[in-house]
C-alpha cells in the first residue's frame, strides 16, 4: 500500500510540475519548457495507471487534484507573486482537510 502512495505522491508532482512550466512555456513558444510540460504530465498519467488499480479512482482523483491544487497555489504564491486572500488560504485548509478525511475513511479493493 505504502508503494501506491509514493506513485500517487510522484503522480502529484509530476502534476504539479508541469503546471508550473505552463506560463514558463510562453503558450508553447519556448521549446524546452514546453517539452518538459508535456513529459511531466504523461508521467503523472501514468504513474496514476498503478494507483488506480489499487485506489478507487474516486479517491485518487479527489487526493491527486486536491493536494495538486493547494501545492500549486502556494508555489504560485511563492514563485510567480500571485495573491492569496484569507479566504483563499480558509479554502485550501479546507481542501488539505478533505483529503485527509477522505483517504482516512477510504477503503481499498
Amino acid at each position: 500500500m505504502l508503494k501506491t502512495y509514493f506513485f500517487l505522491g510522484g503522480a502529484i508532482f509530476c502534476e504539479v510540475a508541469g503546471t508550473m512550466l505552463l506560463p514558463i512555456s510562453q503558450n508553447f513558444t519556448k521549446i524546452l519548457p514546453t517539452v518538459a510540460l508535456g513529459i511531466s504530465y504523461i508521467s503523472a498519467l501514468y504513474l496514476l495507471t498503478f494507483v488506480v488499480n489499487k485506489l478507487p479512482i474516486a479517491i485518487v482523483y479527489a487526493t491527486w487534484s486536491g493536494l495538486g491544487i493547494f501545492t500549486i497555489s502556494i508555489l504560485g504564491y511563492i514563485f510567480f507573486k500571485q495573491n492569496l486572500s484569507w479566504q483563499a488560504v480558509l479554502g485550501l485548509f479546507l481542501i488539505i482537510v478533505g483529503v485527509i478525511l477522505v483517504n482516512s475513511f477510504s477503503e481499498t479493493i
